[in-house]
């Protein structure tokens, strides 16, 4: 006789569109690990802007329908394919990307995207390091190419990737300038490696800034809403200062002349774009930090699975957002 498969609850979209596509199901088969790969009991998801676009069906990578949203899981190994040696059931782990889909009861990752997640983490924690810390590794190590004693501007930093990006600046030797929109967020910031906090719903902020670093200039600006700020963003740069793009909802007009006296650049990045390689020295650089404690995530609102319209409504929505939101299974 047959065994019966086991099924899970999980997060299914069946077509592009707004929060409410997101089905939440509870007869779906938990998928079984193949060579390199592990199946994870999940405990904790992250959400991520990302996956609103992939949502809508605006972004420029789309999944083939039916699909299951999310990369960050944080959990516990339930079983293991062949030649996934590294793991054995039972583990504690985090990954940085699944196969299967992450808002779900289980959730199938290749081996090479897992990662051990130190005792001193939970399991929230666990799953607000994938794309945040990873992005901000790429965005400052990889594109902007920092070195220790470089000003660094994080101009919206209170959620999940802006605060990744101060604790590894702060922990690679750089001055550490943030932004954020509320008294919570300003505190927060300046509680994860930030010298300095200013609140970008003051008129007056960008003077403030200027005031701050002088007439050097801000040497990295990490980005998370250009579409508003890029051409502030251009005034506030140092000869040779770099602009990365994390985050973007929309046009702006800049004039390209301000790049030009300061020969200043302009860097979109996205973390799909790392090779396995840039992953591997993203995560040891990452290891490091759980273990000396500079890694230490931030965690904001927190959602059961039944409620993951309104996770995805209030991650674009919502007013200022202060730590990683996180779906809790």
């Amino acid at each position: 006789m047959a065994t019966r498969q086991k099924l899970m609850r999980a997060v299914r979209v069946f077509e592009f569109g707004g929060p409410e596509v997101l089905k939440l199901q509870s007869d779906i088969a938990v998928p079984i690990p193949k060579d390199h790969q592990v199946l994870i009991k999940v405990h904790a998801c992250g959400v991520n802007p990302v996956e609103t676009y992939i949502r809508s069906g605006t972004y420029s990578k789309k999944p083939l329908l039916p699909y299951t949203p999310g990369s960050d899981v944080a959990g516990l190994i339930e079983a293991v394919g062949d030649n996934a040696s590294a793991f054995k059931k039972g583990d504690r782990v985090f990954t940085s990307s699944t196969i299967s889909g992450g808002y779900a009861e289980y959730a199938l990752a290749a081996d090479h995207t897992v990662y051990k997640l130190p005792e001193k983490l939970d399991f929230k924690q666990g799953a607000a390091i994938g794309i945040p810390y990873f992005t901000a590794c790429r965005a400052l190590i990889h594109s902007a190419r920092v070195k220790a004693g470089e000003s660094v501007l994080v101009h919206g930093a209170s959620g999940g990737v802006g605060l990744a990006a101060c604790q590894i600046a702060r922990a690679y030797g750089l001055k550490v300038l943030g932004t954020a929109g509320t008294e919570e967020g300003q505190k927060i910031v300046l509680q994860n490696g930030a010298h300095e906090v200013f609140n970008h719903r003051e008129v007056n902020y960008i003077d403030k800034i200027k005031k701050y670093v002088g007439e050097k200039g801000i040497d990295v600006i990490i980005e998370m809403l250009a579409n508003v700020n890029l051409s502030k963003d251009l005034s506030l740069l140092s000869h040779g200062g770099r602009v990365i793009v994390v985050g973007n909802r929309g046009t702006i007009e800049i004039n390209p002349r301000d790049t030009m006296a300061k020969e200043s650049s302009i860097i979109g990045v996205t973390f799909f774009s790392s090779t396995k390689e840039e992953f591997q020295q993203y995560a040891a650089a990452l290891q490091a930090g759980m273990e000396i404690g500079w890694l230490k995530p931030v965690i904001g609102s927190q959602y059961p699975l039944e409620k993951v319209a309104e996770a995805h409504k209030d991650i674009i929505h919502g007013s200022g957002a202060t730590g990683k939101m996180i779906l809790l299974l």
